[in-house]
């Protein structure tokens, strides 16, 4: 009985993946301009449409929520970007002007996280020691102690390298 309700259950989200999918995928490509964040995304909503499993009146409405659903999701994801920038390992790696550069990056954030932070905010963004205490919620004590040991720990990592 249970095997029956899986398969039921699993052919009805196969159907809905052939039918929108396309749809989904073209909607949060539009939105977010990334195959494999839209890709997160799409999973992210069949995972919702699974587990609460809405009964629909008909297909448009259904294609209405799931529409609805990816936009949404796509939102939330722009806005966790927004709010938490990164860069990619590869586009800091191309914008090192010589290969020792790059060396030296992937130095850095080998680096425990207190080190590396403290390091990227002091050398890299040009923030001084109060500002940097100020933006992490540390003393600037703390700031000098943690910029001591990444340096120490970057000496000793690079010392390791040659």
């Amino acid at each position: 009985m249970v095997n029956k309700m899986n398969h039921k259950k699993e052919e009805q989200m196969k159907e809905v993946i052939q039918t929108y999918g396309d749809l989904l995928y073209r909607t949060g490509y539009v939105l977010l301009g990334n195959p494999h964040d839209v890709q997160d995304i799409l999973q992210e909503v069949f995972i919702k449409y699974m587990e609460k499993a809405p009964s629909f009146r008909d297909r448009e409405h259904e294609k209405a929520w799931l529409l609805r659903v990816t936009v949404n999701t796509c939102k939330d994801c722009l806005r966790f970007q927004k709010r938490h920038t990164c860069s990619n390992l590869e586009e800091l790696e191309n914008m090192c002007a010589v290969p020792t550069d790059t060396n030296l990056l992937k130095d850095v954030l080998a680096l425990p996280l207190k080190y590396k932070t403290v390091l990227l905010l002091h050398y890299v963004e040009g923030y001084q020691i109060g500002e940097i205490a100020r933006i992490t919620g540390l003393s600037e004590n703390a700031v000098k102690k943690r910029l001591q040991r990444g340096r120490e720990a970057l000496r000793r990592q690079l010392a390791d390298d040659t």
